[in-house]
């Protein structure tokens, strides 16, 4: 522990020591964001400078695997489940949609295929075996007729539900999935990765790389066009209008920016009040983009299927009270009355060249999309419309009634919701019930490490601590051991049984923050220190070579309850109460926000308080469960903060990240200091 930050933890903890001080004197105060991040997380953002640097991609993989390994045993974070793995009944295709580990392309919806009936366990065992020998190249996946020469009868419409409507129609000024999953129906990027997980040409029809991998040129189709809600053609599609997009995306400062700092040539200076002259993104004519970057990246292509790569119709953004500069901008969106560019109370403020309309949005009701007869892909689409249904989760039987009868397409089947027990008593489960893929998705636990908000500002979701146990939570939280405690004794098997049930428990467990299988090395390679790695070694094997060497306790494999330890749980409190001293009282008090009207949130909620205070002892840690009545509050408590200091929570698991593009680095990024992580407010930090 740096001496700063000793002198720092020493000054908070002391407060009460004060000669004549009461209990009523003691006030909490927030720390220094930079001194905390440095002194949690300073090896491992060190690193991640390093494997920027790096020569070789093998060697940048290897770094980043250290790297990752140092933000793991740091426990400021405790990855926790990802998508899949859970029972399910569905009518769609088995891998239908776009297949990608990363960007926005696997929430396009429209080349679904999907049947009027649920598809048997043992169809979708025969169609998954054929689209396994379609990636191969053994021969041609189509799912549509593998359905109807079974007899099935394609549907045409598809309908599923939201629990949280877009906020933005603009799809450069968002980073939510909430949002992007609504918007990336209507608009179509530069490329985009296929069913069998193959990148092809989409607005862009063929592209050229220059030798010294810097320069890549995008040759525009030409038969792309912009349309009203309503289907009325607006104006052709142009090389302009993804300079505009990349320009309004730098602009807006929405949580995408980062991505492309140091990638794209001038786009770090820009943001910085550089000039617009020298980023590198500009339209040699209608139809060629020119693209510059800072050095060559072999992740490049990969990156341009996420939003912050989609074009706007610059045309129809200025006419709608638009304008360039970050500061222009935050002063025009700030006047409604005279910006109305991509208002989410309103379909017809934003102009589509993907294969869907916007035509309906409701918050707390309905969103529809339908298909525009006269996109240029238009064939290749088999869903007339896709609906969102408003369902906040509070009768998930209805929802499941509602799916037998056929209105939405698919439904999980989940202990805490009764779903499961209820597919088994009316036979569904027996006939059509699959363990769902897995994805790349990673959702997380993150430890408040300077928390700055203890009630919502209309008062609701409010903790109950006293000034004085919120420095003790504070303390507490800053020691690593206590830390490694926490998350030791975080049994994630039976908080995800909840939903999940006993035999699924583990089949969605994340250990790693990164995908473990997500790269892999492509040669032999060496550290600086001489140890040594195979080709074809998969990342978090490299992760878990580290954390070894480090003493971690960490199983990074999928499906196991890889940080789950009580013994080890226990050596780390004993540990962490000498370190302390007395510096603090104890129990520490541990603040989890949880949405009551969810069965199942209250359920994961319940039994994190059970697991933690059983393995640790009420009288070291008592975790407060702390109630948000609406959908609302819950979000905004965690998901929907807007920074470090806004966060509601000792410990908030309900963020995830799915990865942007093919490199590591778009999940450990987003945990970088100084405000360039998007998820270090995860953390209560920036």
């Amino acid at each position: 522990m740096t001496k700063k930050f000793l002198s720092l933890l020493l000054a908070l903890s002391m407060l009460l020591t004060v000669v004549g001080a009461s209990a009523e004197d003691v006030v909490y105060e927030r720390g220094d964001d930079d001194e905390i991040y440095e002194e949690v997380l300073g090896d491992f953002e060190a690193l991640m400078n390093e494997a920027e640097a790096a020569t070789s991609i093998d060697e940048r993989f290897i770094l980043e695997a250290k790297a990752e390994a140092y933000l793991l045993d740091s426990a400021v974070m405790i990855p926790n489940t990802t998508q899949g793995g859970a029972y399910q009944i569905s009518r769609i295709g088995y891998r239908t949609i776009p297949y990608v580990n990363w960007g926005n392309d696997d929430d396009r919806w429209g080349t679904m295929v999907a049947a009027t009936e649920f598809i048997k366990k043992e169809d979708r065992e025969a169609m998954k075996a054929a689209w396994e020998k379609g990636v191969a190249g053994e021969e041609v996946y189509d799912p549509a007729k593998f359905l109807t020469d079974l007899g099935y009868t394609l549907a045409t419409d598809y309908k599923t539900t939201f629990s949280t409507a877009p906020v933005t129609l603009d799809w450069l000024n968002t980073s939510s999935q909430s949002d992007t999953e609504i918007t990336v129906q209507t608009v179509d990027g530069l490329v985009q990765y296929n069913n069998l997980g193959q990148m092809e040409p989409k607005l862009a029809t063929s592209w050229d790389i220059s030798e010294d991998g810097v320069t890549y040129t995008f040759h525009i189709r030409e038969d792309a066009k912009w349309y009203t809600s309503e289907g009325a053609e607006y104006a052709p599609v142009t090389a302009k209008d993804f300079v505009a997009g990349f320009r309004h995306m730098l602009d807006t400062k929405a949580g995408l920016e980062w991505l492309v700092e140091g990638v794209v040539k001038g786009a770090s200076e820009y943001l910085n009040g550089g000039a617009w002259e020298d980023v590198g993104y500009e339209a040699a004519d209608d139809h060629t983009l020119v693209v510059t970057l800072e050095k060559p990246t072999s992740y490049f292509l990969t990156m341009l299927t996420y939003s912050c790569f989609l074009p706007i119709c610059e045309d129809w953004y200025l006419s709608h009270g638009g304008v360039y500069g970050s500061e222009e901008f935050t002063a025009a969106s700030a006047d409604t009355s005279t910006y109305t560019y991509g208002m989410n109370t309103d379909v017809a403020s934003q102009v589509y060249c993907g294969p869907y309309l916007l035509q309906k949005l409701v918050t707390d009701s309905e969103i529809v999309c339908v298909k525009n007869p006269n996109y240029y892909d238009a064939d290749k689409i088999n869903m007339n419309s896709i609906t969102w249904i408003y369902d906040a989760g509070e009768n998930m039987t209805q929802t499941y009634n509602d799916t037998v009868a056929g209105t939405y397409a698919a439904v999980a089947l989940t202990e805490a919701t009764g779903l499961l027990a209820l597919a088994k008593e009316d036979g569904n489960f027996d006939k059509y019930a699959y363990v769902t893929d897995t994805t790349s998705t990673s959702y997380f636990g993150g430890l408040n490490m300077n928390r700055g908000t203890f009630a919502l500002a209309s008062g609701a979701v409010a903790s109950p601590k006293t000034e004085q146990q919120k420095i003790d939570t504070q303390v507490a939280l800053w020691n690593k051991n206590f830390r490694k405690a926490l998350q030791h004794a975080f049994d994630k098997g039976t908080v995800n049984a909840t939903s999940r049930g006993e035999d699924l428990k583990l089949a969605n467990l994340r250990n790693m923050y990164t995908h473990p299988e997500f790269v892999q090395l492509s040669a032999d390679a060496a550290d600086a220190d001489g140890n040594e790695f195979k080709a074809g070694t998969m990342y978090g094997e490299i992760v878990q070579f580290y954390l070894d060497q480090m003493g971690a306790k960490v199983n990074v494999a999928d499906a196991v309850d890889g940080w789950y330890n009580p013994d080890a749980a226990k050596e780390y409190l004993a540990a962490a109460k000498e370190e302390l001293g007395d510096t603090v009282s104890f129990p520490i008090y541990i603040d989890v926000v949880y949405y009551g009207a969810s069965a199942g949130n209250t359920a994961q909620a319940q039994a994190y308080k059970q697991v933690i205070e059983s393995t640790l002892g009420t009288e070291n840690v008592v975790v407060n469960l702390l109630e948000a009545t609406t959908s609302e509050d819950f979000y905004a408590c965690g998901y929907r903060a807007s920074n470090g200091e806004a966060g509601n929570f000792d410990m908030f698991y309900g963020s995830g990240w799915g990865p942007d593009y093919g490199d590591p680095n778009t999940y450990l990024n987003t945990f970088l200091g100084g405000g360039a992580g998007y998820m270090t407010k995860v953390i209560g930090l920036y």
